[in-house]
């Protein structure tokens, strides 16, 4: 099997051609079976993959695949080229098992919706650009998929672009990603001026050619890069925003694809990062300051979405964190279990915007577990996986991270723990408000309906909330099996353990804690009773009870004010200087050079102008002259000759 690893790209991609030809014709909902199917057989394929992964015996499974000769050029030969490895493969597996789920959900979500087939035409371009960038066998393929799945998040945040606040969200995440490309792109540059190589394998093979200054700075561009992606200190601002697109794509971008793309590259140069001790420092610091900031922010939202977006900013903060500590196991182990546990709760959130005809506002909810029971119980599992309640899969992702941290770096560990109490806190807030206390969804108290306006669902809008069709429930059953007991994953020595499966690949980088078996069993009952004492905090806090203003600041509400610190000393400036170059530059020294210019050979042109009277007497005279003039400068050379 391994030979079709090009099958798992290139499925999704004959889904999308069909759909781009005939998705129309299609409609609603054989587009969306499509897209499904699509994205379904690309995970079984992953699968047969994977098992024919199993079956190599090397100290570092891997298989590499050149499809063609992309760039050919003097010494620039660039391959088409696949790389499967335990770490492009574990990725691989849930991202097409997880957009599978996606996909299936969306068929029920996007009901009705006027653009239901360019909806999966996005869906499944999105997913392949994904499958391009984790099986890259080199920097510029990795880029090819990084920018497609740039452009995809463009194109479906802002899927409904009639609202303002779609459109805004689409064109700010575009442009943060861009920002944060500029690093990429000037790592692969000094990766290329220095061992003449885009292929990774070659690149580790040489990284004594590169210079620890050289692989310093690489590592940190890269770092640059990576902000953008998976939503880090100082360009995380974007993904909060990003919430105005259909919930399916904030489960598919935060769960699945895109935002993990950073935690992935920086996994997968992991002897750059080796190399670099003072780069792997400054990445752990990005990753606690993030995880501790957005967490904060996490605390006071009243959006549904918005608290998922910022604990997902939060979570990979966490995997920064471990990767800076060089236990990048960890972070993959987290990533894994966090695709199972966030997919499942935005899903869940979904349910709930769809039951409740689109709202999205915490404050308007309350009691839902009465209405929704399936969503509430699917729900809860996230929660608590979310919130490292043992012994469900993410306390042993969480405390894996901490564990590490705690080795490398006591004082980040510190921001580690507290970070964790805050998860389970706003968590427990989130699902207080939401499932618990009185009815609060519009219309149970006389209070206003929400604004229908850019409703999508087609059956209709009831005063009362109900269930999701069994298409939207069956994924969060799936979800919520695989969010409980995925931590099995952290049994060493089992068929499942993902130690085992991946550790090979990062070989001697890998960090070592060496912490005794007494310490581990300290850690972990710090982490249990932490996680178990702010879950109980936060559902006593707001289970009965949906205003408390001492606990949700303005500061907090605002996000710390840093879109409008960017405002201020970015945003402001620049539409100043816009304004200027508009106003005076353009017109008055560019527009006024061109004219300048212009009128200057218009000038010279009347003057010569006058020369061309028409009369044949001036021309006989001008002949005249010249020839007087010819016929004296000849006398003159023959007299000084």
């Amino acid at each position: 099997m391994l030979h079709l690893t090009y099958l798992i790209i290139l499925l999704p991609l004959v889904g999308f051609g069909i759909l781009l030809a005939a998705g129309r014709r299609l409609g609603d909902p054989a587009a969306g079976w499509l897209a499904t199917i699509a994205v379904g057989a690309s995970f079984v394929v992953s699968v047969g993959v994977y098992l024919s992964l199993l079956g190599v015996d090397a100290p570092v499974r891997s298989y590499g695949q050149n499809l063609w000769t992309w760039i050919p050029v003097d010494r620039l030969q660039v391959h088409a080229g696949l790389y499967v490895d335990p770490l492009s493969m574990t990725m691989v597996l849930f991202i097409t098992g997880i957009s599978s789920l996606i996909h299936l959900y969306s068929i029920g979500y996007m009901k009705g919706d006027k653009d239901f087939p360019k909806f999966f035409l996005y869906m499944n371009l999105f997913v392949a650009s994904m499958l391009i960038l984790v099986l890259g066998s080199n920097l510029l393929v990795t880029f090819v998929g990084w920018e497609g799945v740039g452009t995809c998040s463009y194109w479906l945040v802002s899927f409904w672009f009639t609202r303002d606040s779609a459109a805004s969200a689409g064109k700010k995440a575009f442009v943060y990603n861009r920002i944060g490309d500029v690093g990429f792109l000037l790592a692969i540059f000094l990766v290329w001026s220095k061992v003449h190589t885009f292929d990774y394998q070659a690149i580790f093979a040489n990284i004594d050619k590169i210079g620890s200054a050289n692989i310093t700075a690489i590592c940190l561009l890269l770092l640059v890069g990576v902000m953008g992606k998976s939503a880090q200190i100082p360009l995380f601002p974007w993904l909060a925003d990003a919430m105005e697109g259909p919930t399916p794509v904030s489960a598919l971008i935060h769960a699945a694809t895109m935002v993990t793309a950073g935690v992935y590259l920086l996994c997968r140069v992991n002897p750059l990062l080796h190399a670099s001790p003072s780069a792997e420092l400054t990445i752990a610091i990005v990753g606690a300051a993030t995880a501790f900031v957005a967490a904060t922010i996490a605390c006071a939202q009243q959006d549904i979405k918005k608290v998922l977006a910022y604990s997902t900013v939060s979570q990979l903060g966490y995997m920064f964190l471990a990767i800076g500590c060089g236990a990048y196991t960890a972070a993959i182990f987290l990533m894994v279990a966090h695709a199972f546990f966030k997919g499942l709760l935005f899903l869940g959130a979904g349910s709930v915007i769809h039951g409740l005809h689109d709202e999205q506002d915490l404050k308007r909810m309350g009691n839902l577990r009465a209405y929704l029971p399936i969503t509430f119980i699917t729900f809860a599992i996230g929660w608590l996986c979310i919130a490292a309640v043992p012994p469900l899969s993410g306390f042993w992702a969480k405390g894996d991270i901490l564990d590490n941290t705690w080795a490398a770096h006591p004082a980040l560990w510190a921001v580690g723990i507290v970070t964790a109490a805050l998860t389970a806190y706003y968590m427990s807030r989130l699902t207080g408000l939401a499932f618990f206390g009185k009815d609060r969804w519009a219309g149970a108290d006389g209070g206003p309906t929400p604004d229908a306006a850019y409703a999508h669902h087609a059956d209709g809008h009831s005063s009362e909330p109900h269930e999701s069709p069994w298409i939207m429930t069956v994924p969060l059953w799936i979800l919520s099996f695989f969010a409980a007991v995925a931590g099995v994953m952290a049994i060493s020595g089992s068929r499942f353990s993902l130690a085992n499966w991946v550790d090979p690949v990062f070989g001697a980088n890998l960090f070592h804690n060496n912490l005794s078996s007494s310490a581990l069993w300290v850690l972990a009952v710090v982490d249990g009773v932490v996680a178990v004492l702010f879950v109980l905090i936060g559902l006593r806090l707001w289970s009965t009870r949906s205003e408390r203003p001492a606990l949700e600041a303005s500061f907090l509400r605002g996000a710390w004010y840093i879109n409008e610190l960017y405002d201020t000393v970015f945003g402001r400036p620049s539409e100043r200087l816009a304004a200027f170059c508009a106003d005076v530059v353009d017109p008055k020294i560019i527009d006024g050079a061109v004219n300048g210019v212009a009128g200057a050979f218009r000038g010279s042109g009347s003057l010569l102008r006058r020369t061309q009277t028409g009369y044949v007497r001036n021309y006989l005279v001008g002949i005249m002259f010249g020839a007087v003039v010819i016929l004296g400068f000849m006398l003159t050379r023959m007299w000084w000759g």
